[in-house]
């Protein structure tokens, strides 16, 4: 069963759907994305963070370098998470060009775990990003994901575990005008994944799955690979 579930997911991946736009959407794109998290001590307090590099083709052609981290706080007697952050992006230009935007972004997350029955495994995240772009006026973003994991080997995430990682995340803009006439739309982008995920040992589990991400303008795939960490 869980061959043939498995050898599904690698069909979706390869029937991922591609748009028609200026960025040749026809070529899929590859991130690569690590993401940790600690406790300080034990305690409500700890740090998150990841590290992506996004790539407009399988390597080579930058879309995007980002580095973020953040301090944390869990309330005791709770499962929500918050966490006041910062990041710094480095956007690359499609093509041979490079020539790149540098932007900084300060953000504020809340995240909140629920789990359905024996199986079904989600988070919701909020969060709300005030962001300082090259050559634009101050700009803010929202931005809901809900995640879904579900195990297919065993009833729990926990080692050995192999599973089905679902996400979908809406962007929605704040300010709209963004300085020399210049103006956003209200909606940013949608991100719809599918991934297979394993955990390799409690605190640590890779995934490798599909992104799909939408725009007004642009519908793009990215094949995505992830490591998560949990630092002990």
């Amino acid at each position: 069963m869980i061959k043939n579930i498995i050898v599904s997911i690698l069909l979706v991946i390869g029937l991922a759907p591609k748009g028609q736009a200026q960025i040749n959407e026809d070529k899929l794109g590859a991130w690569y994305m690590y993401f940790y998290n600690t406790s300080l001590d034990k305690g409500p307090w700890g740090v998150q963070g990841d590290i992506q590099h996004r790539n407009f083709n399988s390597f080579g052609d930058l879309e995007q370098l980002l580095l973020r981290s953040g301090l944390t706080y869990k309330p005791q007697n709770t499962n929500i998470k918050f966490t006041l952050g910062y990041g710094h992006i480095t956007t690359g230009t499609y093509g041979d060009s490079e020539s790149t935007t540098q932007e900084s972004r300060i953000y504020q997350e809340a995240l909140y775990p629920v789990k359905f029955g024996k199986r079904f495994y989600t988070n919701h995240r909020f969060r709300y990003e005030q962001r300082f772009v090259e050559n634009q006026d101050f700009r803010t973003r929202y931005r809901y994901n809900l995640f879904l994991n579900i195990p297919l080997n065993q009833h729990i995430m926990d080692e050995n575990t192999i599973y089905l990682a679902f996400y979908n995340e809406l962007f929605i803009n704040g300010e709209r005008n963004i300085g020399d006439n210049k103006k956003v739309e209200f909606f940013d982008r949608n991100r719809l994944y599918i991934a297979l995920g394993y955990f390799i040992k409690k605190q640590l589990k890779v995934q490798l799955g599909m992104m799909t991400q939408t725009t007004n303008n642009v519908e793009k795939s990215q094949l995505q690979l992830s490591i998560h960490h949990t630092i002990q």
